[in-house]
């Protein structure tokens, strides 16, 4: 009896324990996650550091160079989405003009085949109008201003982070073995140097996968007629953080801008071609080569994670979700304690040839 009532009481603590877990996560969103963020990076960045260490460069001039090449790097990417969004602003009147037929044949569908009459539609759209909505206009204005300026403060605080964790991650790494005995000293530092290693392997690689499928796609939309392929080309290299959402929502957007604008066939042949061969590439050549298997986590987990990162962050903590499990699986399979749950995590196969 005595042994029920305290498995009771460690089950109640646990879950008390993870809601409040949870809702602190979520509350602390505007703190956590740029930091979070930075911690990525800087892990991404490190190599870059310590290469120009070795050439006798002081470690805050390295951390400054490296943190500024990244800064620029961002820049180039913001140019390039932006010169193609504006493409896409410029060309507005054609696309709603190649779009309105095809919108009216679904609109005819949808009150063929549904029970909502067009009366109540028309309604609803005056309900709903801009000269409704204008009358809210000086709130709405006012929040984007606001959430604009938070973007601003969140990426520039992004790059501060990036060049302290850098500069100071030797006190850092120090701060981290003076928690433990000095008997444990020799395996916390190859814990620490294998996390940092595979972490920094994984990300690099995550990095020249996505900049290899925005080439690809470029060239596949380019060909198959896809309007701004470009930019469609890298929002669906990017969306590849969110393993098998992403894939899919890239297609989506592809079509979108490529068969329903034009109406043609030939466009949404070469879409699905395009995605079946990069995705093929993708899975067969690039993950394996490129990334490698450095985070052997189960794709139950995996969806686990994103589901549970997008109810904490939104797309944010979808997109942090794989690496932060990543590196925290690297973690649990290097502590004798937390073996166990490396073991659920990792693929299953592996874990048993192992």
């Amino acid at each position: 009896m005595e042994g029920t009532k305290k498995l009771l009481f460690i089950s109640v603590a646990i879950v008390v324990g993870l809601y409040f877990l949870f809702l602190g996560l979520v509350e602390a969103k505007v703190f956590l996650a740029p930091l979070v963020i930075a911690i990525i990076l800087a892990l991404l960045m490190m190599p870059v550091a310590r290469k120009m260490e070795s050439w006798k460069i002081n470690r805050p001039i390295a951390a400054l160079l490296s943190t500024f090449a990244l800064l620029l790097l961002s820049f180039g990417f913001f140019i390039v989405v932006s010169l193609q969004v504006n493409s896409f602003i410029n060309d507005w009147d054609t696309i709603v003009e190649n779009i309105k037929p095809k919108l009216e044949q679904l609109e005819n569908m949808f009150y063929e085949k549904t029970p909502v009459d067009e009366e109540t539609v028309k309604e609803y759209k005056e309900e709903n109008s801009l000269s409704t909505m204008a009358k809210g206009g000086g709130e709405k204005a006012l929040s984007f201003v606001s959430s604009i300026f938070g973007f601003i403060t969140d990426y520039l605080l992004v790059f501060i982070y990036i060049f302290f964790l850098i500069n100071y991650r030797g006190k850092f790494r120090v701060f981290i073995l003076k928690l433990f005995s000095e008997e444990n000293q020799k395996e916390v530092k190859d814990v620490i140097k294998q996390t940092t290693k595979v972490g920094q392997q994984y990300l690099l690689g995550k990095l020249i996968l996505i900049l290899s499928l925005s080439v690809l796609y470029s060239i596949g939309l380019g060909i198959s007629g896809v309007n701004n392929f470009i930019l469609v080309s890298i929002i669906a290299a990017f969306l590849t953080l969110i393993p098998f959402l992403g894939n899919l929502i890239g297609m989506i957007l592809a079509v979108a801008f490529g068969f329903i604008l034009s109406g043609d066939f030939s466009v949404l042949i070469g879409i699905l071609i395009t995605f079946t061969v990069v995705q093929f590439l993708e899975s067969y050549v690039f993950e394996p080569f490129i990334v490698g298997d450095k985070v052997d986590v189960q794709p139950f987990f995996v969806i686990l994670a994103i589901i549970l990162g997008n109810l904490l962050w939104g797309v944010i903590g979808m997109v942090l979700a794989v690496p932060i499990l990543g590196i925290l699986n690297i973690l649990f399979n290097h502590i004798e304690p937390l073996k166990p749950l490396g073991f659920l995590f990792s693929n299953e196969e592996k874990k048993q040839k192992k």
